[in-house]
């Protein structure tokens, strides 16, 4: 007897627990399902080209304020200064000197 009931409450819970899994199937795949999925990739996908203008701009507005340095003199070329062999350092990590600019101010 307690093996039978034994098998009737593993078969109970496993029918409740496979009966779960196929509605969740269920309501992933109706048309409202696959709606809030598509939605919601394409909200990712928007953040991600809002993110991607963000940083274009950015380095648009880095590399045009290097110009006009370089247009009014302001830029440095760290060459001037640095002998070969020399260590550059920047917030305390070595660098190569070729990728530093000094921008003075106006």
């Amino acid at each position: 007897m307690t093996w039978f009931v034994g098998g009737v409450a593993a078969g109970a819970a496993g029918a409740s627990y496979a009966k779960k899994k196929v509605k969740e199937k269920a309501a992933q795949v109706s048309p409202a399902g696959v709606a809030r999925s598509a939605a919601t990739r394409t909200k990712q996908s928007a953040l991600h080209v809002v993110d991607a203008l963000r940083e274009g701009r950015s380095a648009m507005t880095q590399h045009e304020d290097e110009l006009k340095a370089r247009r009014d003199g302001r830029l440095v070329e760290l060459s001037e200064h640095v002998a070969p062999g020399d260590q550059v350092f920047v917030d305390g990590v070595e660098v190569e000197s070729g990728r530093v600019i000094v921008m003075r101010p106006k």
